[in-house]
């Protein structure tokens, strides 16, 4: 299995995938090897950018750090477009959400909240995205709650959104704004015992567990998000349960990725690979770990830990 994670990885800066990077997955599937994308991204956003890619490479998306998993279903032009197939999806329990809202304090005008409401073309609906304050968010990420305006849905309180009857459960939510500050709702977060800092080795989530926290970094934005999800979510733990479906035992895997939300994966594979555009931090944590730290994204890293890997393979 190849798992590559996608913004900083997959992705050059322009959001765009360089035909290297496109080869080798395809010289991935060719030997053989399961190849999934695994992201922060919620499954349409990430969608935007693959499906025009036509992938068939590429067999199965884990989005929203690890709460949903689906076929890609981007196969083929138009109305003979294969339909994604959900595999797994994990949501926020009714309490730990209600918790969230009352629990972040000063922090509460950076949070949204993430549904899993798909249209009936299997794009997000109104209501995917559900905020309670506009101005902190716009200052932090403008361009992306700009692009994300049609699936925003307001509401003031945001308990409101919250109810089971008529909401269904948020499968993650988010709390995005400078480093420092991040930093600090991060820590507010961590004072319940119930809230576990994704970033090592994952242990068994016991009951009291509530929710899972991960760390997205950009200094050279200033920008940071952590990604609130349920207990025992992670890219690791998806990618764990995908292979063991497919009896690829845990090292059998490559990981790629560059940021601290990816180090779960990174742990549970046998060949883990850090970008070289990684924050500097996670690059010192990596080779700690005896971890690979690989070309950036703008040297086609993917293609280069791909590559060397098929190479090991083939001289077996």
């Amino acid at each position: 299995m190849v798992a590559v994670d996608m913004d900083g990885t997959l992705l050059d800066d322009r959001g765009q995938v360089s035909p290297r990077n496109l080869a080798a997955l395809a010289a991935a599937r060719t030997a053989g090897a399961e190849v999934v994308i695994a992201t922060g991204r919620r499954h349409s956003y990430a969608m935007r950018v693959l499906r025009p890619l036509n992938l068939p490479h590429v067999g199965k998306l884990v989005s929203s750090n690890g709460t949903v998993t689906r076929t890609m279903g981007c196969v083929g032009p138009g109305d003979n477009a294969v339909r994604s197939v959900p595999i797994a999806r994990s949501q926020l329990s009714h309490e730990a959400a209600l918790w969230l809202c009352g629990h972040l304090g000063e922090f509460r005008n950076a949070l949204v909240l993430t549904f899993d409401r798909l249209n009936e073309e299997g794009g997000d609906a109104r209501g995917a995205l559900v905020v309670e304050h506009l101005d902190e968010l716009n200052a932090s990420i403008g361009r992306w709650m700009a692009a994300n305006e049609p699936y925003i849905l307001h509401v003031d309180p945001l308990e409101l959104a919250l109810d089971p009857a008529t909401c269904g459960a948020p499968i993650q939510a988010m709390l995005c704004g400078s480093v420092e500050r991040m930093r600090r709702a991060e820590a507010r977060l961590l004072e319940h015992p119930g809230v576990v800092a994704v970033g090592h080795t994952p242990a068994a989530v016991e009951a009291h567990h509530i929710i899972n926290l991960h760390r997205t970094e950009y200094p050279e934005r200033d920008l940071s998000i952590v990604d609130i999800l349920p207990a025992g979510c992670s890219k690791g733990a998806a990618l764990l349960s995908l292979a063991a479906a497919q009896d690829i035992a845990p090292d059998q895997i490559l990981a790629i990725g560059d940021n601290w939300n990816d180090v779960s994966m990174l742990e549970i594979a046998g060949s883990a690979v850090v970008m070289g555009n990684a924050p500097e931090d996670l690059k010192i944590f990596a080779r700690e770990r005896g971890w690979r730290i690989g070309p950036s994204n703008l040297e086609d890293g993917v293609a280069e830990a791909i590559e060397s890997a098929l190479s090991i393979g083939a001289g077996r």
